[in-house]
């Protein structure tokens, strides 16, 4: 029976509430309602320069169907994040002229859209002045409260100037 069931599901067209979510911010962009700096994007999926980086270059790697967690997301895109990721981090370390990098995907815990998407963000440099504030200490003492991570994640960041991420842009996809 298990198998019959299995075998019912394979090829299916995914029903239209994984589609989209009209709401979501990574949708509208998908569907043009929304501005992004587009780096790449397939029948299956859509990567964008993150509007307020951790470093220059940080990227986001977005399927194109809604599905919130990735523990949820139907293997066919789930393969096809994992080629653009891997495209796009030797395009991205290419451009910046960095090798180094980290590939993140939270579920729940610190996702700020709740639509899949993976972040490229290549690593700092040795020596590099940081992008923000210095990070507080008092989480030493005490764990930091979600809400706290939040915020000192958020305040190291700034916005992403146009013709800086035009340029970018530019540069990535000629490594494509």
């Amino acid at each position: 029976m298990t198998s019959f069931i299995i075998k019912a599901h394979e090829n299916r067209p995914l029903p239209l509430e994984w589609r989209t979510d009209p709401g979501c911010t990574f949708c509208r962009i998908v569907r043009g309602q929304a501005h992004a700096f587009k780096v790449y994007e397939d029948e299956k999926i859509i990567a964008i320069l993150d509007i307020m980086p951790l470093r220059h270059g940080h990227t986001l790697v977005i399927p194109k169907v809604h599905i919130s967690r990735v523990s949820d997301l139907p293997d066919e895109f789930a393969a096809e994040c994992g080629k653009a990721v891997s495209k796009l981090s030797r395009a991205i370390s290419a451009a910046v002229d960095n090798t180094a990098l980290n590939v993140v995907c939270n579920q729940e815990y610190a996702q700020a859209v709740p639509h899949v998407h993976y972040h490229i963000i290549p690593a700092p440099r040795p020596g590099a002045v940081p992008a923000g504030p210095p990070v507080r200490s008092d989480h030493i003492t005490r764990p930091l409260t979600q809400m706290e991570m939040h915020d000192l994640e958020f305040e190291s960041r700034k916005w992403l100037e146009d013709d800086q991420a035009l340029k970018l842009v530019e540069s990535i996809r000629s490594h494509l």
